[in-house]
């Protein structure tokens, strides 16, 4: 019995790992930070980011975050689209680039 305990608590760290390394991988940039990054020239203004976002998924934002993922500051910017939906786009916040388009239905 203390045998399959030790185990079962094995594998119920096992389990949280993956949780608590993905937590790590995207730290949430306050205003402060962004503001410095901004005057720093380390990243672009949102409004162009937005123009360049608009051209792939037109609509209004809803809500953006700024997040440092693996070394990359990224705006994460949840779009509705004319059709009611709601998408959520990455951008490299260094280049405007579209890294990834997300449709949440």
């Amino acid at each position: 019995m203390k045998r399959y305990m030790n185990r079962r608590r094995c594998l119920a760290a096992g389990a949280l790992l993956p949780v608590l390394t993905l937590g790590a991988l995207a730290d949430d940039v306050g205003p402060e930070v962004a503001k410095r990054l901004l005057s720093e020239g380390r990243i672009r203004p949102l409004e162009e980011i937005l123009d360049a976002v608009r051209v792939k998924v037109p609509g209004q934002m809803l809500e953006v975050e700024l997040e440092l993922e693996h070394g990359v500051y990224v705006y994460e910017i949840k779009m509705l689209g004319p059709n009611g939906r709601v998408v959520e786009v990455d951008a490299d916040a260094k280049s405007g680039k579209i890294l990834e388009i997300e449709d949440d239905h």
